[in-house]
């Protein structure tokens, strides 16, 4: 799968993710593709886990939203993504279902959001939280949260500790591998 992280310190966030993409066993490095698992849509920064084919739906599907893609609160993004999850069901023909016992239709996406209002994290039922250290998706995120969790005392910027996390996730997950994308930003 992946390694994403999104990090908030010292009015700083960053946003990063690694480049490989898997299809089963087999592995798509960044030397076959340059894959990019961090777009922009306005103000924010988005990145998602899961299957390749989210992203160029969300891109597109995003970006056309032009100002009802509100993202700079956990209330915005939740009915963003709402909005989104319609468009996937009506004109991407997203599959909602996963099991039986679901209490909501699916979006089928894990989603980190970033930008200047902070960093939120997006799940398949359109949960939606608001972060105030760090948080990661994907298969490399329990070594991602571990390593910034261990080091987040010690540095001081949300990009070096970005770093840290994708790179702890490209060090232990098979799913993760180099080189990584990484934004910056100030918090307003």
């Amino acid at each position: 799968m992946t390694t994403c992280v999104v990090v908030k310190k010292n009015r700083q966030i960053a946003i990063a993710a690694d480049s490989l993409v898997t299809f089963g066993d087999t592995r798509l490095s960044n030397a076959y593709e340059a894959n990019t698992k961090i777009f922009q849509v306005g103000e924010s920064w988005i990145t998602l886990a899961g299957t390749a084919a989210h992203f160029p739906v969300m891109r597109k599907l995003l970006t056309e939203l032009g100002a009802d893609c509100k993202l700079a609160t956990r209330d915005e993004v939740f009915e963003t993504y709402s909005k989104a999850h319609e468009i996937l069901k009506e004109k991407y023909f997203l599959n909602t279902k996963e099991d039986e016992d679901d209490p909501y239709e699916s979006s089928q996406i894990t989603s980190l959001v970033a930008n200047p209002y902070g960093i939120f994290g997006v799940y398949s039922y359109r949960e939606v939280f608001s972060f105030d250290r760090f948080w990661g998706i994907g298969s490399g995120r329990n070594f991602a949260l571990g390593a910034m969790y261990a080091k987040f005392d010690s540095v001081q910027s949300a990009r070096e500790l970005a770093e840290i996390g994708v790179k702890a996730g490209a060090e232990f997950d098979k799913s993760t591998a180099g080189p990584f994308q990484i934004v910056s930003l100030e918090m307003k």
